[in-house]
């Protein structure tokens, strides 16, 4: 087997033994339903409905803020009950669209109905998609339409699905693989459509042979679309990883992947792009892992976008006893949680529950100068000076060391010996210098 990767990075326990055995089941919410009006990159949506208006199930109940942002459709029939800031995955309060679902899940006129993609213009087709609310499924929550829409189709040569599910414990894209292959397929051929150039390459890794085999077989003599296995090593997923996994390009800080030639799509995205352009079926679901030692039933979960983190766990059997950490996402990127009272968002991928909280148990010591966080980073970055600078507020000489290339991967904490918090202190020195520098843009205007 051809096995493609990038440099450097890291080996982890995978965990994917929990829940990758388990068929995806879809679950049926009952009561209020949440929809934040910030659950993609850019500008918030704008609610379509007020308080006391009916809705159905697939309606566009919000529209793009502005260029770069993204519809939100109702994932359930009932009535509006209010429009207030509600608490999110990251710890912020947002407004919400907040509906009583009536349990009816009434359509809305056309949900459902079957559409020929080959039939439709590039144009609409990016309309469709638009429209039905699809953002990127991974994590990033870029809006599809837009991706969809570079400067030089033309000019792009490859369409790339991330198929690699890098983070330990995740296994709901797989699931989606060896479940759903003809959506996948189809949702791909639409994306084709766009950029008449382009050859697809499905990047799947090793760990997963299965998809990689049903994949495979099933494109077999298909001259636009392929299957490349990748070697099992985080981040392989990260999108400039992957690109240059694939395709031997290379992309910065500076730079979106269609200035390499390259569109890069998850797995999730591409089957919601079939379903939107081809099943007039609208973003309202979304596959999520419930797993960890701390979960009862670790499982695959097809979740209604907009129901409580804390129904999604009771569907999956809920925790035994207290877990020490709860986390959206998957352990090296995720996001911390105090409380599952929180919504079901498009990017919402997973929720893990771990008995013992690794963090907490290895307090950070000084640095011992062993280099295994330069050794790690996949940017080939020097993260313990990057760590200096950062914490001394010097962000001048962060910017010098490339500090902006970080990925915020986590491959140099998980790699430290002395469990040195290096990546927030990069995280913060990025944040501070993109302060800096909106703060320097709103100068000069003013």
């Amino acid at each position: 087997m051809n096995l493609k990767t990038f440099l450097r990075g890291i080996h982890l326990r995978e965990e994917k033994e929990l829940a990758e055995n388990s068929a995806i089941r879809k679950v049926f919410p009952d009561g209020e339903m949440v929809y934040p009006l910030s659950q993609h990159i850019g500008a918030p949506a704008k609610p379509l409905v007020k308080p006391g208006d009916h809705v159905l199930m697939g309606q566009q109940i919000a529209e793009p803020g502005g260029v770069i942002s993204a519809a939100i459709c109702s994932s359930v029939s009932g009535t509006v009950k209010t429009i207030e800031p509600r608490m999110t995955v990251m710890g912020e309060t947002r407004d919400a669209i907040v509906i009583e679902n009536d349990g009816l899940y009434t359509p809305v006129e056309g949900f459902g109905t079957k559409r020929d993609y080959q039939s439709l213009s590039p144009e609409e087709i990016r309309t469709i998609i638009r429209d039905a609310g699809i953002v990127g499924m991974g994590g990033a929550g870029f809006s599809t339409a837009v991706k969809l829409t570079p400067k030089n189709a033309e000019k792009i040569d490859y369409l790339i699905i991330n198929g690699a599910e890098c983070e330990p414990y995740l296994t709901s894209d797989y699931r989606l693989m060896l479940e759903r292959p003809e959506e996948l397929i189809e949702g791909i051929r639409v994306m084709l459509r766009l950029f008449p150039s382009a050859h697809c390459v499905i990047g799947i890794e090793d760990n997963k042979p299965e998809a990689i085999k049903l994949l495979s077989d099933k494109l077999a003599g298909d001259s636009k679309i392929s299957v490349q296995p990748l070697k099992t090593k985080y981040p392989q997923g990260g999108e400039r990883m992957l690109i240059h996994a694939i395709t031997g390009r290379d992309i910065n800080s500076t730079m979106l992947p269609a200035d390499a030639g390259c569109i890069v799509q998850n797995v999730a995205t591409a089957i919601a792009v079939y379903q939107a352009v081809c099943c007039s079926t609208p973003l309202i679901t979304r596959v999520m892992t419930i797993s960890g030692d701390a979960v009862n039933t670790p499982c695959n979960l097809e979740v209604f976008i907009g129901v409580s983190h804390q129904a999604v766990m009771d569907a999956a059997g809920g925790l035994k006893g207290e877990p020490e950490k709860l986390l959206s996402g998957g352990p090296m990127m995720g996001t911390a949680l105090f409380t599952l009272d929180i919504p079901v968002q498009k990017t919402s991928a997973s929720i893990l529950a771990l008995s013992h909280d690794p963090v907490a148990a290895n307090p950070s010591t000084p640095c011992i100068h062993c280099g295994r966080c330069v050794s790690a980073c996949p940017e080939l970055l020097v993260p313990q000076m990057l760590q200096v600078a950062a914490d001394h507020d010097d962000f001048e000489t962060f910017e010098k060391l490339h500090g902006m290339e970080c990925i915020e991967c986590g491959c140099c904490t998980a790699a430290c010996p002395a469990h040195r918090t290096l990546t927030q202190s990069c995280k913060y020195g990025k944040a501070s210098v993109n302060r800096l520098r909106r703060e320097a843009k709103a100068a000069q205007k003013s």
